[in-house]
């Protein structure tokens, strides 16, 4: 079994890698899990969410959060 990790990159999105699978709320699958690594919006702005499509970097999006 694969192991998954999901990487908050800073001023970003979520990096996804280790084959997580994305399902919308019918439980249908999105055609891009099966990219790896997967780019989550967490700017809200994206035009393709739940994934990234650089938004942040247009509006200037800033999250240095550190697990520390």
């Amino acid at each position: 079994m694969a192991t998954v990790i999901i990487k908050a990159l800073k001023n970003g999105p979520y990096e996804v890698s280790g084959g997580a699978q994305v399902l919308d709320y019918t439980g249908k699958e999105y055609a891009e899990s099966q990219i790896d690594p997967l780019y989550l919006c967490r700017c809200g702005h994206s035009k393709t969410k739940p994934f990234c499509d650089n938004s942040h970097e247009d509006i200037g999006f800033k999250a240095e959060e550190t697990a520390g």
